[in-house]
């Protein structure tokens, strides 16, 4: 099964794609989607949209598993990065693709056993599961690998997928 971890964001969005075996986890690959900072809202979205649908176009992930917002300090931000997962929601349906969402704690529960985990030890986990010589980066790179190995690990439990 192919999985494709997203972590939303507007400047930065961080992909994960991985191929869950039998025995573990295979063809690993991430990076990040940028947008200028100087675009408006409307073109990071648009250029968020074109390039996530060209990704999901050119790999055939059998999932996309996405960050939900769970508590952000910033209202700004939580703004921001809700208008980035709802490009990330429109893109997989309109690509038919099913979609997984984990808040940030299952994410880190999932990963390192607990949920309270600092980011460190979850990247460190991330390169230790996927056998990584080194940590993706940047870290949202690394935390969509990290959703993605979040989904990877919880599919069985679905039914819906």
């Amino acid at each position: 099964m192919k999985i494709l971890g997203i972590d939303p964001g507007t400047t930065l969005l961080g992909f994960g794609l991985l191929v869950k075996t039998p025995t573990g986890f295979d063809g690993v690959k991430y990076g990040c989607i940028r947008t200028l900072p100087e675009l408006s809202a409307a073109e990071q979205l648009g250029e968020i949209h074109k390039e996530l649908t060209k990704l999901i176009k050119e790999e055939k992930p059998d999932v996309v598993a996405v960050e939900d917002l769970f508590f952000f300090k910033n209202a700004k931000t939580v703004i921001k990065v809700s208008q980035a997962r709802g490009v990330v929601l429109l893109a997989a349906k309109l690509q038919n693709k099913p979609v997984c969402e984990f808040t940030p704690l299952q994410i880190k529960q999932a990963i390192t056993g607990y949920g309270r985990a600092e980011k460190r030890q979850v990247q460190n986990m991330v390169k230790i599961i996927l056998k990584l010589k080194e940590i993706p980066r940047p870290d949202d790179a690394a935390d969509a690998l990290a959703i993605a190995v979040c989904c990877a690990n919880s599919i069985n439990l679905k039914t819906k997928i």
